[in-house]
């Protein structure tokens, strides 16, 4: 198919029906974001420096945010299941930067400390929304890519731990925080032009067309709004009551296999990359700027080229075998964990950087797989809560796997060990994302049945 905008023909089962414009704007959000939140650990042997505050302190920082951003989970989910997701996200951005400009300025560890709070719960408003658009944007055909791409971003967000070493030996870390205001107002205004696509409107065409396609639909200025009259005689998605809807959510296996995975994996790696820099500083006698640049350089190479293979393998995978795309992310989270552990062993910068790099590979060889996954078994009228679902258990993994370590740090007196006791969640979470398999190709086509037509789902 040609952009919609070119005058060309949309089909809803191309990979882009809506071009790939939205799926760069969405990319941009979910990187300055991760960009930002990952400029405290490069940054944090200065602050620690500045305020002279403990272990235990700095670990209870990220636990504070991540619990505040819990409480708003939920909340983000029935907002963006019943809102405009474009407009939710481009305030929560906006606001992302006024909370970075806070954080530069603050005049004391209580004020950081609340900006730092604000900021991530913040952050998690965002994320359902965004989840929710990306499945209404691309079909199941083009989502493994879509949300490979945007998820991406999580570990692209190493660069602010980059940044922010960087910065700080340079200048100062209020540097750091200061210099992110700028993209976060940019991106804001982006997200602000995008076109809001009607929800399940993809769903509905791909299960039409599943029993009988539909003829193309000539593609214009206005061509998301012609591919919604194809379809005029489709009733706007029903949003049932928010307790219902949970239960809903919270009724499909695949998704409580891969959420209360992704919680595991995100409290092990919350936590070491959190202390991962000062870890090279301490024991390895690194310099501030050096750790923190192989500490945000490693997740960005690792993950792009996990991403691709990933990407590669899922698709491969999908449809072939049973759960294809839940055994290439369990696999290699599994993997990539114990190559973790192996890593922290080692008592040199080199070594350890080729290992964290590879591991970081291995399990990057989820992010295209695992939240496509959970695209296809969500329903479309729900999709905003699913994802805030899965935000709200990561946030739950993230807020505790620092202060595990630094707690562990002032106790044992030894940063090492405390990394070391998270490698076991990020084992078990590999674990339980394999068991989501025997669960998916059910879930995902109880999805598709529901959304085709009436006449059509009846049809022999």
């Amino acid at each position: 198919m040609t952009d919609p905008r070119s005058g060309g023909v949309i089909d809803a089962g191309s990979r882009a029906p809506f071009g790939w414009a939205p799926l760069v704007v969405l990319f941009i959000v979910g990187l300055v974001d991760r960009i930002e939140h990952n400029l405290l650990s490069g940054v944090l042997p200065a602050v620690q420096r500045e305020w002279g505050f403990g272990d235990t302190a700095a670990g209870s920082i990220p636990t504070a945010a991540a619990l505040a951003a819990a409480v708003v989970c939920l909340p983000a989910g029935y907002l963006a299941d019943r809102f405009s997701r474009t407009r939710i996200i481009a305030v929560v951005v906006f606001f992302w930067a006024i909370a970075t400009l806070g954080s530069g300025l603050a005049t004391g560890f209580v004020m950081f400390y609340l900006m730092r709070v604000l900021l991530t719960a913040a952050e998690n408003i965002d994320n359902p929304a965004s989840g929710s658009l990306l499945a209404d944007y691309y079909p199941p055909a083009g989502r493994a890519q879509a949300y490979g791409l945007t998820r991406v971003t999580a570990h692209l967000g190493g660069i602010g731990t980059l940044l922010g070493g960087v910065l700080a030996e340079a200048f100062s870390w209020r540097t750091a925080f200061l210099v992110m205001v700028v993209p976060g107002v940019f991106t804001a205004m982006l997200v602000w032009l995008l076109r809001e696509p009607r929800r399940g409107e993809l769903d509905r065409l791909v299960a039409a067309d599943a029993v009988s396609p539909p003829p193309p639909v000539a593609a214009g200025p206005d061509a998301a709004a012609s591919m919604s009259t194809s379809t005029a005689s489709a009733e706007p998605l029903p949003k049932p009551p928010f307790r219902g809807q949970v239960r809903q959510v919270l009724a499909i296996p695949t998704l409580v296999f891969v959420c209360a995975g992704q919680s595991l994996l995100i409290l092990g790696l919350a936590g070491i990359f959190y202390w991962l820099p000062t870890f090279m500083v301490r024991t390895l006698g690194a310099g501030t700027g050096t750790a923190g640049s192989l500490s945000g350089l490693i997740p960005v190479a690792g993950t792009l080229a996990g991403t691709l293979a990933g990407s590669w393998l899922g698709g491969k995978w999908h449809g072939s075998r049973r759960g294809g795309r839940l055994l290439a992310g369990g696999s290699g989270i599994t993997a990539g964990s114990l190559v973790l552990a192996g890593a922290l062993s080692m008592e040199s910068i080199g070594p350890l950087t080729a290992l964290v790099l590879l591991s970081c590979s291995l399990m990057a060889i989820a992010i295209p797989n695992l939240t496509a996954c959970l695209a296809d078994v969500l329903p479309a009228a729900s999709r905003g809560l699913g994802f805030a679902v899965l935000q709200l258990l990561m946030t739950a993994g993230s807020a505790f796997g620092p202060l595990v370590v630094g707690i562990a740090s002032d106790r044992l007196g030894s940063l090492l060990a405390g990394m070391y006791i998270l490698v076991i969640p990020t084992v078990a979470g590999g674990l339980l994302t394999l068991g989501a398999r025997a669960s998916f190709e059910r879930d995902a086509r109880r999805v598709m049945e529901e959304a085709a037509p009436p006449q059509l789902s009846r049809s022999p």
